[in-house]
């Protein structure tokens, strides 16, 4: 029996790479496990020539994608960029899960992200005992993927130091990763390559220098274009939810992921999905990624004090902390909502009551 709390992509759906790699006849960039055309198929889903059933790990364009795998085909290096919650980490593991099968060369980027993080650490008990040797060197992750011919991902790229974020220019541009210590250099094998991620939209957020950014190809993830699409990622991901937290509540009504999204939606772009009313938008990015951790939280609510049918009710206390982060401007926001729209909808009393009461 499984008892990670979150398996990696490539553990998760191993089953879905083996096949895809048995079905794939498609030339391979050296060092990759499968095809170009396969991981596309992987990322997007569909039906392989057996039958053979991919999930769908990334619901949006197809040509974004593309221009993602064709970028890691090269010497260029990948930067996902985009608001948050718009599946940038999500599609920076599943790439490295279906190119190189390791998902776990990750460099968390924040403010205290230094040097050693991007190039190598020392062992100071063995520093201080034989002095610098090979045997007392750290190897970051991305010394490893450069050594193994793999690809290393660094998250939240733009939340690292700008000082330190020079360190990468070398990186990509030479491919080498010197040790002035040792009198050596690393030099990056053949399937080595970066995914970084960034948005422009956190506080404390630096900017990437003019040269670091020509390192990179920039792909621009979009929030979902359609409110159907949206409907179904959160629907897909609230399932797999769900199922790893093995929480006991039932699946929610896809009117309540309708109506969560529906909100998310109205407010994020400031106007109903009729287009006939103006709204104030609350100081949040309301990203897909929030509306699922909102039904999320609503089953779990729903499963340990309710009778495991989620409503209404379960949902109203996460609804409202998504929303209002600014205890007095999103307040403001999210009050005038419940009572111009949410109160006048047929079938949303029951969201609206409950809304009002943790308000």
């Amino acid at each position: 029996m499984n008892t990670v709390l979150r398996q990696h992509a490539e553990q998760q759906f191993a089953e879905e790479l083996a096949e895809l790699a048995k079905q794939d006849r498609h030339p391979r960039p050296p060092k990759w496990q499968l095809s170009p055309w396969a991981v596309k198929t992987y990322l997007l889903g569909g039906k392989l020539e057996n039958g053979f059933e991919v999930s769908p790990k990334y619901i949006g364009s197809g040509r974004l994608i593309e221009i993602a795998v064709a970028t890691l085909a090269t010497d260029r290096a990948l930067l996902l960029y985009g608001v948050p919650g718009t599946a940038k980490s999500w599609v920076s593991e599943h790439l490295a899960a279906a190119i190189c099968g390791d998902s776990t060369l990750l460099i968390q980027g924040t403010a205290g992200t230094d040097e050693s993080a991007l190039r190598y650490g020392w062992n100071y008990a063995r520093l201080l005992a034989e002095g610098p040797t090979p045997a007392a060197l750290v190897e970051s992750p991305m010394l490893k993927a450069m050594r193994d011919g793999k690809l290393a991902r660094i998250e939240e790229l733009t939340r690292v130091p700008a000082e330190v974020q020079d360190t990468l220019i070398t990186l990509l541009s030479e491919k080498t990763l010197p040790v002035p210590e040792l009198g050596m250099e690393v030099q990056a094998n053949k399937g080595f390559n970066v995914i970084a991620t960034a948005n422009n939209r956190d506080k404390g957020v630096n900017e990437m220098s003019s040269a670091l950014m020509r390192r990179f190809n920039t792909v621009i993830l979009p929030t979902p274009d359609t409110f159907d699409e949206e409907v179904d990622i959160v629907t897909r991901r609230v399932a797999e939810l769900g199922r790893a937290l093995a929480l006991p509540a039932e699946k929610p009504a896809l009117e309540e992921v309708r109506r969560v999204v529906a909100i998310f939606r109205e407010l994020r772009n400031g106007l109903t999905e009729d287009g006939k009313t103006k709204l104030k938008s609350p100081s949040g990015t309301l990203s897909t990624a929030e509306a699922i951790s909102v039904i999320g939280h609503g089953m779990a609510v729903a499963g340990y004090y309710g009778d495991g049918v989620p409503r209404a009710a379960d949902f109203a206390a996460s609804l409202t902390g998504a929303i209002v982060k600014d205890p007095v401007q999103d307040k403001v926001v999210w009050l005038e909502y419940l009572k111009t729209i949410a109160k006048e909808r047929d079938g949303w009393k029951d969201l609206y009551r409950a809304c009002m009461e943790v308000v």
